[in-house]
Protein backbone atom coordinates (compact mmCIF):
# COMPACT_ATOMS: atom_id res chain seq x y z
CA UNK A 1 0.00 0.00 0.00
CA UNK A 2 1.58 3.18 -1.33
CA UNK A 3 1.05 7.02 1.12
CA UNK A 4 -1.68 7.90 -1.37
CA UNK A 5 -3.76 4.99 -0.55
CA UNK A 6 -6.49 4.44 1.89
CA UNK A 7 -7.80 0.69 2.86
CA UNK A 8 -10.87 0.68 4.16
CA UNK A 9 -10.16 -3.36 6.07
CA UNK A 10 -14.00 -3.97 6.69
CA UNK A 11 -15.83 -2.93 2.99
CA UNK A 12 -11.72 -4.29 1.13
CA UNK A 13 -12.22 -0.87 -1.16
CA UNK A 14 -8.97 1.15 -1.53
CA UNK A 15 -9.67 4.52 -1.89
CA UNK A 16 -7.41 6.83 -3.88
CA UNK A 17 -6.72 10.67 -2.56
CA UNK A 18 -5.53 11.85 -5.87
CA UNK A 19 -8.71 13.19 -7.13
CA UNK A 20 -9.58 14.23 -10.84
CA UNK A 21 -5.81 14.65 -11.67
CA UNK A 22 -5.82 10.72 -12.31
CA UNK A 23 -7.82 10.55 -15.71
CA UNK A 24 -8.47 12.60 -18.84
CA UNK A 25 -11.77 15.00 -18.78
CA UNK A 26 -14.56 14.19 -20.97
CA UNK A 27 -13.51 17.53 -22.76
CA UNK A 28 -10.09 16.45 -23.75
CA UNK A 29 -10.55 13.47 -24.82
CA UNK A 30 -13.34 15.09 -27.30
CA UNK A 31 -10.53 17.37 -28.45
CA UNK A 32 -8.06 14.66 -28.83
CA UNK A 33 -10.77 12.58 -31.03
CA UNK A 34 -11.61 15.99 -32.96
CA UNK A 35 -7.99 15.89 -34.10
CA UNK A 36 -7.31 12.96 -34.96
CA UNK A 37 -9.88 12.78 -37.14
CA UNK A 38 -9.23 16.14 -38.74
CA UNK A 39 -5.70 14.83 -39.40
CA UNK A 40 -7.27 11.53 -40.88
CA UNK A 41 -9.58 13.57 -43.19
CA UNK A 42 -6.52 15.61 -44.73
CA UNK A 43 -4.12 12.97 -44.90
CA UNK A 44 -7.37 10.99 -47.17
CA UNK A 45 -7.88 14.03 -48.78
CA UNK A 46 -4.54 14.27 -50.15
CA UNK A 47 -3.74 10.71 -50.93
CA UNK A 48 -7.63 11.01 -53.35
CA UNK A 49 -6.35 14.05 -54.65
CA UNK A 50 -2.92 12.51 -55.78
CA UNK A 51 -4.51 9.67 -56.99
CA UNK A 52 -6.86 11.63 -59.32
CA UNK A 53 -3.71 13.71 -60.85
CA UNK A 54 -1.97 10.45 -61.48
CA UNK A 55 -4.55 9.02 -63.22
CA UNK A 56 -4.87 12.46 -65.00
CA UNK A 57 -0.94 12.05 -66.54
CA UNK A 58 -2.03 8.15 -67.32
CA UNK A 59 -3.96 8.69 -70.46
CA UNK A 60 -3.25 11.94 -72.45
CA UNK A 61 -5.02 13.55 -74.83
CA UNK A 62 -5.48 12.15 -78.21
CA UNK A 63 -4.41 15.15 -80.82
CA UNK A 64 -3.23 15.08 -84.06
CA UNK A 65 0.28 15.34 -83.59
CA UNK A 66 -0.02 11.73 -82.50
CA UNK A 67 -1.03 10.75 -85.97
CA UNK A 68 1.34 13.05 -87.61
CA UNK A 69 4.15 10.86 -86.98
CA UNK A 70 2.51 8.06 -88.33
CA UNK A 71 1.84 9.65 -91.38
CA UNK A 72 4.81 10.77 -91.68
CA UNK A 73 6.16 7.27 -91.87
CA UNK A 74 3.79 6.84 -94.69
CA UNK A 75 5.02 9.60 -96.31
CA UNK A 76 8.63 8.26 -96.21
CA UNK A 77 7.68 5.18 -97.98
CA UNK A 78 5.45 6.51 -100.73
CA UNK A 79 6.70 8.02 -103.59
CA UNK A 80 3.27 9.97 -104.85
CA UNK A 81 2.43 13.29 -103.54
CA UNK A 82 -1.64 13.07 -103.80
CA UNK A 83 -2.26 10.36 -101.03
CA UNK A 84 -4.76 10.21 -98.48
CA UNK A 85 -5.32 7.38 -96.56
CA UNK A 86 -6.41 6.50 -93.14
CA UNK A 87 -5.67 4.77 -89.99
CA UNK A 88 -6.30 4.34 -86.01
CA UNK A 89 -4.05 4.54 -82.79
CA UNK A 90 -4.69 0.76 -81.67
CA UNK A 91 -5.46 -0.46 -78.54
CA UNK A 92 -3.83 2.49 -76.46
CA UNK A 93 -6.95 4.74 -77.91
CA UNK A 94 -9.33 2.40 -79.82
CA UNK A 95 -12.56 4.92 -80.35
CA UNK A 96 -9.90 6.85 -82.27
CA UNK A 97 -8.98 7.36 -85.83
CA UNK A 98 -7.40 9.88 -88.29
CA UNK A 99 -7.95 10.30 -91.90
CA UNK A 100 -4.80 12.65 -94.21
CA UNK A 101 -4.89 14.20 -97.37
CA UNK A 102 -1.69 15.21 -99.11
CA UNK A 103 -0.76 17.26 -101.57
CA UNK A 104 1.80 19.53 -103.57
CA UNK A 105 2.08 22.98 -102.52
CA UNK A 106 3.93 25.88 -104.61
CA UNK A 107 7.04 23.93 -105.67
CA UNK A 108 7.94 20.66 -106.03
CA UNK A 109 8.47 18.46 -103.17
CA UNK A 110 6.80 20.22 -100.37
CA UNK A 111 3.62 18.58 -99.36
CA UNK A 112 0.95 19.80 -96.96
CA UNK A 113 -0.92 17.35 -95.26
CA UNK A 114 -4.32 18.04 -93.52
CA UNK A 115 -4.83 15.84 -90.72
CA UNK A 116 -8.40 15.31 -88.42
CA UNK A 117 -8.56 13.16 -85.54
CA UNK A 118 -12.59 11.57 -84.91
CA UNK A 119 -13.79 10.05 -82.49
CA UNK A 120 -16.16 7.04 -82.92
CA UNK A 121 -19.93 8.37 -82.31
CA UNK A 122 -19.07 11.84 -82.80
CA UNK A 123 -19.68 14.27 -85.78
CA UNK A 124 -17.18 16.62 -85.07
CA UNK A 125 -13.10 16.46 -85.13
CA UNK A 126 -11.70 16.07 -81.99
CA UNK A 127 -8.80 17.73 -83.81
CA UNK A 128 -7.16 18.68 -86.98
CA UNK A 129 -3.80 19.93 -88.15
CA UNK A 130 -1.69 20.82 -90.87
CA UNK A 131 2.00 19.68 -91.65
CA UNK A 132 4.43 20.25 -94.18
CA UNK A 133 6.71 17.70 -95.45
CA UNK A 134 9.68 17.87 -97.40
CA UNK A 135 10.20 15.28 -99.99
CA UNK A 136 12.35 16.49 -103.03
CA UNK A 137 12.44 12.62 -104.65
CA UNK A 138 8.07 12.88 -104.48
CA UNK A 139 6.97 12.67 -108.49
CA UNK A 140 4.14 15.92 -109.19
CA UNK A 141 1.94 14.63 -111.16
CA UNK A 142 2.72 17.63 -113.48
CA UNK A 143 6.10 16.45 -113.38
CA UNK A 144 5.14 12.98 -115.13
CA UNK A 145 5.78 12.57 -118.89
CA UNK A 146 1.92 12.96 -120.66
CA UNK A 147 1.38 9.21 -122.02
CA UNK A 148 0.84 8.91 -126.18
Amino acid sequence: MTGNDLHDFDSGICVSRLGPETGFSLIEVMLAAGLFFMATLAILLLVSATLRNARALQRGDVDAGMAASQVCQLLKTNRQIEISGSGDFGEAYPDYSFEFASGEYRSNGLLRVEIVVKRRGSISPVDTTTIWVYDPDAKSVSNQPNPR
